[in-house]
Parts: C-alpha cells; structure tokens; sequence
C-alpha cells in the first residue's frame, strides 16, 4: 500500500461489506447462515497482496467482526489470520488475474472458517450436533461462499488495479 488514499479506499470498502453482510444478509439467509463477505475479502486482498499484508487485513476483518458481533472474542480472528496466510502462501505462485482459484479457495476457506469456529465450540463444552451441522450448514456456506466470491474478488481485484497501476497478465496472454 503506497498511500493514504489506498488506506482510506481499502477501509471503506471493508465497511461497506461488513455493513452488506450485517444489515442486508440475514433477510436472505437459509437457517440463519449467510455468506462471510469478510472472509471473501481477506482470501481475495490475500491473493492479490500476499501474505503479510493479507494476514493484516485478516487480522482487521477478524476484530472488526468480532467486536460487531459480540460472540467469542478471537475465534474470527485467528481463523481470517490463518487462512489469510494460506491464501498469501499461495499467492506467489499464481498469476493475479486468475479468477477461478480464489473462488475455489473462498469456499474452502468458509469451510475451514467454519470448521475453526465448531473445533472451538466443541472445546468450550457446548453442545455441538455434527452431523446435523454437516449435512445442513456446511453446504449452504459453501454455497454463499461461492454465490458471492466473484462479485468481492472482482471488486478487490478492480481497488487493487487502481491502485497499484498493474495489470495482472496470465500465461496464455503472454504466450501470444
């Protein structure tokens, strides 16, 4: 990040996603799970930014969500810092303007994401009905998760190419 204007662009966008997710999504969520718009913005800025910064915006995403939402301080916060290391591991080998791979991997995060928040309730002696919770939360987070991938990754990605100046070239545009 070069300027403070990057700064404040990067800040209200993860505000405005943060306002979507907590305002307007719970009206079309399917048995009270809807779709993690900050975690599709730490694995797309995590791909585009790689790793260290990746895992500042995991870290930033986390608090924010879990100081709006009230539930158990931390949780969101050490699973957006691990997979945004994930994601920012694997950003060096791929080229930027690959779509497919982010939105793959948004789905595998919500899953992980998930799985991090059960392994924790499961930790802290709550009752936590798996099967039930596999068979029908997991897969209506992987469809959110992959619903709203690309729209947050081509948003993130189109922030990005303002400000950086770069456009991202896949191999078959600079084979040619």
């Amino acid at each position: 990040m070069k300027s403070l204007n990057e700064v404040h662009v990067w800040i209200l966008f993860t505000l405005i996603l943060y306002i979507l997710q907590s305002s307007l999504f719970p009206f079309i969520s399917h048995r009270g799970v809807s779709a993690n718009l900050l975690l599709l913005l730490v694995v797309s800025f995590s791909y585009l930014k790689g790793l260290r910064l990746g895992v500042f915006m995991g870290f930033c995403a986390g608090l924010l969500q879990a100081l709006a939402t009230g539930t158990f301080f931390g949780i969101d916060i050490v699973s957006f810092m691990i997979i945004a290391m994930i994601c920012g591991k694997l950003s060096d080998g791929i080229f930027k303007d690959q779509f497919f791979l982010p939105i793959a991997t948004s789905i595998i995060a919500g899953s992980i994401h998930y799985l991090i928040w059960a392994f924790f309730i499961w930790i802290l002696g709550y009752p936590f009905p798996l099967e039930e919770n596999l068979k029908y939360t997991l897969p209506a987070i992987c469809a959110y998760q992959f619903i709203f991938s690309y729209p947050v990754h081509k948003a993130t990605y189109l922030i990005d190419q303002k400000f950086t100046g770069k456009k991202y070239v896949s191999r078959r545009a600079s084979a040619s």
